[in-house]
């Protein structure tokens, strides 16, 4: 939740807000790991974003999110459209899609991805030998470095990565992705499913994801109303361009026009 801290007190004037940790990030649960890796797809994360908003009173609501958390919304909104309103993902494509067009430059910079789905204990116990490292790593190696995120923000991302069970939920949540999740991404594919909710995706001009992937293009084959553009910052819209980030929510999901 505490990448919103730039974004979620503005929103929170003219909408309703709901804030949420995926299973095996900041301080939510961390389930067992499985041998199919079922306990960290996407479709479950996606049946607890759908029972945190009924526990808060709502059965359709609309849906911002970014990177893990919005390959999260992708499946909520295909699992359950009856659910999802109008959708804004940030800077991603869809995860098959990554796969499948991975090239050496997206490799390169998304190392992690290929590096977590690695069977355990490795990965684990790398990244459970320094959290704050690996933290630091990931996050400061892309385009804005570290300088992009407040001390506070940056200090909390530190301390849910040291939790027991941190490193080993976010391994399964990429094994998932390089797994289970393709299953299900293959199966909406081959019944030609399109997500029916107006979709619009930002991405960061300077990140990977729009360097390497055309963005529209590959939403275009995956949900039936597409509209997006790229941002003037890398991949962390809601922490380097967060006044962008919250005039385009404001503006889509009080305008059902745009």
């Amino acid at each position: 939740m505490t990448m919103w801290h730039r974004v979620a007190p503005a929103l929170a004037q003219t909408h309703r807000v709901v804030l949420m940790d995926l299973r095996g990030y900041g301080d939510s649960s961390r389930p067992a790991a499985d041998e199919a890796h079922a306990n960290h797809s996407k479709r479950e994360m996606a049946l607890d974003a759908l029972a945190v908003m009924k526990a808060h009173g709502f059965e359709r609501f609309d849906v911002l999110a970014h990177d893990r958390g919005a390959r999260v919304a992708h499946r909520l909104a295909a699992d359950h459209p009856q659910a999802v309103g109008r959708m804004l993902l940030l800077d991603i494509a869809p995860t098959l899609a990554m796969y499948e067009n991975t090239s050496e430059a997206f490799a390169r910079a998304y190392w992690h991805w290929f590096f977590m789905i690695q069977p355990p204990p490795l990965p684990e116990a790398l990244v459970e030998s320094d959290p704050a490292r690996y933290v630091r790593s990931v996050m400061g190696a892309r385009y804005a470095g570290l300088q992009a995120f407040a001390p506070e923000a940056l200090a909390e991302y530190e301390r849910c990565a040291a939790l027991p069970g941190t490193a080993r939920s976010i391994a399964e949540d990429y094994r998932a992705s390089a797994s289970i999740d393709l299953s299900h991404d293959r199966a909406d594919v081959a019944q030609a499913r399109l997500l029916p909710q107006a979709l619009r995706v930002l991405w960061g001009e300077h990140g990977a994801v729009g360097r390497c992937f055309d963005v529209l293009g590959l939403w275009r084959e995956r949900a039936a109303q597409v509209t997006g553009r790229a941002l003037p910052c890398g991949h962390y819209l809601a922490e380097e361009a967060p006044e962008q980030v919250i005039a385009e929510a404001q503006t889509f999901f009080s305008n059902p026009t745009v």
